[in-house]
């Protein structure tokens, strides 16, 4: 009888620690209060495309394209695709806006699916019907039950998804909110990305660095400290619980330090 042979799988066990791959993140957020210096900050990354979601970037002088849709960030990405993907940085200005433009983009998806097929009906003329989903609801947001924050999920989703292959490193910029909290019978503020409950943990735990960026005096901190009071934190060693001086207004020039943070 023929000797049965195990198929190979191509699986190499490793026998000692795997180098990493990268030092720096490969996906970034940073959040902080307005006016503090986020987009100023951006403008002075090399090679870093904005692609401006809230109009944030009318001021400054930066490699920067708007966009006041879901479309126009799949635009811009197929022109990025066409040019070769010419960027090692992309910057989505604010993630806090994402969110909003993607609730048109989740009725869509909903509408797809066989429970959603009456969300956009039309009547014979054309125009959307009373008998609708979006008529009686107005917004998918409303639908009972909270359903409809699934599909504004899916949606943050695909498209945070779809800009990461555009570059080899994104950074999402957030607004903060300030969430009551209770401990040890009191209760404090903490700091938080300004995102929607289940959106603001999957996109949190997808990426290898969250900073919470505050002033102090004539320098802009990036704080990557986890405590009670700030939700921040880092995977890669050089970032882990660190306060780094990011960037510093002189009296005659804006200094970046961006190399404190990509370091390779």
């Amino acid at each position: 009888m023929a000797e049965k042979t195990k198929e190979s799988t191509g699986i190499v066990l490793p026998m000692q620690k795997v180098k990493a791959e990268s030092q720096s993140p490969s996906n970034l957020i940073i959040f902080s209060k307005p006016k503090v210096g986020k987009t100023s900050l951006l403008s002075e990354l090399e090679e870093c495309l904005i692609i401006d979601l809230e109009g944030g970037t009318k001021h400054f002088d930066a490699v920067k394209l708007k966009a006041n849709s879901i479309e126009d960030i799949i635009a811009i990405g197929k022109e990025i695709i066409k040019a070769g993907k010419p960027y090692k940085y992309i910057a989505l200005d604010t993630i806090t806006a994402l969110e909003e433009m993607c609730v048109p983009y989740a009725e869509k998806l909903y509408a797809k699916k066989p429970m959603g097929k009456s969300w956009f009906k039309r009547d014979a003329d054309g125009s959307l019907s009373k008998d609708s989903g979006k008529a009686q609801y107005g917004n998918i947001l409303n639908l009972p039950n909270g359903a409809g924050y699934a599909y504004l999920r899916e949606a943050m989703t695909k498209i945070i998804e779809y800009v990461k292959t555009l570059a080899p490193r994104i950074i999402l910029v957030g607004h903060i909110k300030d969430v009551l909290l209770e401990k040890a019978g009191g209760e404090f503020t903490s700091s938080d990305l300004d995102l929607t409950g289940k959106i603001k943990r999957i996109i949190s735990s997808q990426s290898d660095a969250i900073g919470y960026l505050y002033r102090k005096g004539n320098k802009n901190i990036l704080s990557f400290a986890t405590s009670d009071s700030v939700s921040c934190g880092a995977r890669p060693p050089h970032l882990r619980n660190a306060e780094i001086v990011v960037s510093e207004l002189t009296d005659d020039s804006f200094i970046t330090n961006w190399d404190k943070i990509y370091i390779d």
